[in-house]
Order: structure tokens, then sequence, then C-alpha cells
């Protein structure tokens, strides 16, 4: 079989030939490195990743091909793909195509070949960037031509991703056993184990579009709220912002995870801000200060929350105090944030990974305490909510897939 050439352009002018891979054609958006050495199949699948070119920095990548049942959404959501040897032969029970045909399959125009060592470390000292795969017709562009499409393309700052992601209508996932409560998740790229882990807690699951409005919101009336992860900058989503502030007044539980913590941080008051490279990967260590543990979790930001870590804070708009609650033991950054006066906590990591690790599943169920406890009338909320639960605990109804 005949091999195609391809070529990946960043917007400084480094080029990596390689060969193509996926589907032909050109790419673009914003190339990061993802550091986990296995789940590529959600990677592929996770909406947060909309708009990024994503870098395997494991080597070898499509081994264990591809299956029905591990997606975490409807398809693959990422820019472009870029990997250094793809596996040339499928070798597991449960696979059904090898990720090649997956990739051409959705259009993903990918790229092979390159040494993904020398362009990792690039964007970790230089920090992500534009960049663009470049294989069939347009891997014959001039390198000046290359150049400047990749340069005039829009950059990730500033940019609201998701109305790409979310789903277009609501839906219902039914609750597992015994019902405790309705709870409302506001899609802005919600993953297929998000939704799995809340109603295997008992809540009956009411999936909303990104532009639910605070009306239709206040119709449902739901116990809790929980905002998804999701793609983009979180200072373009101000619509999204704003409901949730009414919905805090309305005194309505929340729980965030990851574009949902950057929300909650918006939602009090805080600000927002770009990381230089990111957290992506499934080995990042972070510490829970309520706790004292230190939790192995799974990542995929590119921005944070501007909030001092070790202080109570007093929310700038009036929702009374607030504290960092979690924050990573790389470089500090905001991972988790717990109001104090109000029921509303979030995380910035990925607790529902189902590539693993498992180490935050307990979050889980802290919100179900928490709602159960707000239905009850007692006078819990995420400050008070049960936080000896052991790091590691994965609770029974954990529904991990074989072969993650």
């Amino acid at each position: 079989m005949t091999r195609e050439r391809a070529v990946l352009v960043l917007e400084d002018g480094t080029r990596y030939d390689g060969w193509a891979y996926g589907a032909r054609g050109r790419t673009l958006g914003e190339v990061v490195f993802a550091t986990g050495m296995t789940g590529y199949q959600e990677t592929l699948t996770d909406p947060s990743y909309a708009g990024q070119i994503v870098v395997q920095t494991a080597p070898h990548i499509g081994n264990t091909g591809v299956n029905d049942e591990d997606p975490e959404s409807r398809r693959i959501w990422v820019a472009g793909y870029v990997v250094r040897d793809p596996s040339r032969v499928v070798s597991n029970h449960r696979a059904n195509a090898s990720l090649d045909e997956h990739l051409e399959r959705d259009g993903i125009v990918g790229i092979s070949g390159i040494d993904t060592r020398s362009l990792t470390r690039r964007i970790r000292d230089a920090g992500a960037m534009k960049g663009g795969v470049f294989s069939g017709a347009d891997a014959a562009l001039g390198a000046d031509e290359q150049l400047r499409v990749v340069t005039e393309q829009a950059g990730m700052a500033g940019k609201n991703l998701s109305a790409e992601v979310s789903t277009a209508e609501e839906y219902v996932v039914a609750p597992v056993g015994e019902q405790i409560g309705t709870l409302a998740v506001l899609d802005l790229g919600v993953k297929a184990s998000t939704t799995r882990y809340l109603s295997e807690r008992g809540f009956e699951v009411h999936v909303l579009p990104q532009d639910v409005t605070v009306e239709r919101l206040r119709e449902l009336d739901p116990d809790a709220l929980f905002y998804s992860n999701g793609p983009g900058d979180p200072s373009a989503s101000d619509a999204q912002v704003s409901l949730l502030q009414e919905s805090l007044r309305d005194g309505r539980p929340f729980f965030g995870i990851c574009f949902g913590n950057q929300l909650l941080g918006r939602a009090l008051g805080f600000g927002t801000y770009k990381l230089p490279f990111g957290h992506r990967g499934i080995n990042q260590p972070v510490l829970d200060t309520s706790t004292g543990k230190v939790e192995i979790t799974s990542q995929n930001h590119g921005f944070a929350v501007d909030a001092p870590v070790g202080e109570v804070l007093e929310s700038p708009i009036g929702f009374g105090r607030v504290e960092v609650s979690h924050y990573s033991l790389n470089d500090n950054v905001v991972e988790g944030l717990r109001a104090l006066d109000i029921p509303a906590f979030s995380v910035q990591y990925h607790p529902e990974a189902a590539a693993g690790p498992h180490d935050s599943m307990y979050l889980f169920d802290r919100f179900r305490d928490m709602v159960v406890a707000r239905r009850r009338g007692e006078p819990l909320d995420a400050a008070t909510a049960d936080a000896t639960t052991p790091a590691a605990d994965v609770t029974a109804t954990d529904s991990s897939k074989e072969g993650n």
C-alpha cells in the first residue's frame, strides 16, 4: 500500500513532515498534547477536545482498535489527530473496526510518523499554538500558503464552542433504582459516563441544551443543577453564567465539572485565564483540602479560575464565602471551588473519566448526599457534605467498562 505525505504546521513556522492518517484534506485548530497511555477512543469522543488538534504522547496508538461501547458521545470531536506509530494490527476481542477507519468515517484529518516527543516539548516550552494538518491535495500547497492559513485562523481565546457540541433537544435518562430527585444537566459537551453515573445515584437526569432559558429551568423545577465539561473559553459563555447565577439565587444545589468549574467561578464573581499549554492526561495530582488526600485525576482544560489558594474569599457579587477546595500539586492551579454559604461546589478535573483513574468518584456521592439533605430540609451544603469519604473508594454503582 502506497503511503501519502502529510505535514503539520505550527503558527511559529515549525513544520513536521509525516504520513496521512485518517481522512485526507486540511484541518485547523489549537495544537495540544494528551499524556494518557490508554483510553484514546474516549479522548477522541470527548466533546471538550472540539477545536483542538490532539497530539498523543504515547508512541503506539490504535492497538486495541475501536468498539461501539467506549465512545463518550455521538462522534469524534477532535479537530485533528497526531500520532507517532499507528498500530497496523487490531488486537482486542471487543474491537469491530480500526482507529484509522473510525477517523476516516468521521472526517478527521490526522498525521502519523512524526517525532511527537519533539512536538510535545515545543508546545510545553512555547505554549499551545494554532496549527494545521495538510494531506491529500492540500499537502501540495506551498509552505508560505500553509503557514498563512494556519496563522489567520481564530485562536481559542474568546471562542464559544458550546453550541457546536450540545444536544439540540432535551432528553431524559431514567434513574437506576430508587429515584431521589430530578437533576437538570446543562449539556456543554457532556459525556455518556457523566449521565450514567448520575442516574446510577438515583437522579432522573434531564439533559438540557446549552441555550436553555431560566424560564424553562424554573418550569422544570429540578432538585439540583449540574454543569458538564465542554470546550471553549469560559469568558465567552455569559448566558450560561447568568443562568447559573439565577439558579443559585433560587437556592438550587449545584455541581459542576471542568468547564462547569470555570463557569461557577465566573458566576461567583471570579475571573478566568488561559493556561500556557493546559492540563491534559490521566495522571494529574490534585490535593483535596478538606481531606488532605491526594487524588490522581483525569484532566482536559486549557483555562482556569483565577482565585487564591489557601484562604476563604468573599464572593464579589454577594454569594457569600468561597474557598478553593482542590488545587494542582504540579503548578497550584485551582482544581475545585466550594461555596460555604450556599449549596454549590465544582471540580476542574474529570471524576467521571471512563478510562480512569477513579480516585474522585466519591464526588458524585457527595453531590447526591447534598441534594438528599437539601430535600429533607437539613442545613447541609457543600462545605459540610461528607468530606471523609476515602478518595480511592469507588461505589458499587461504578459501572467502569471492561477493557479501560
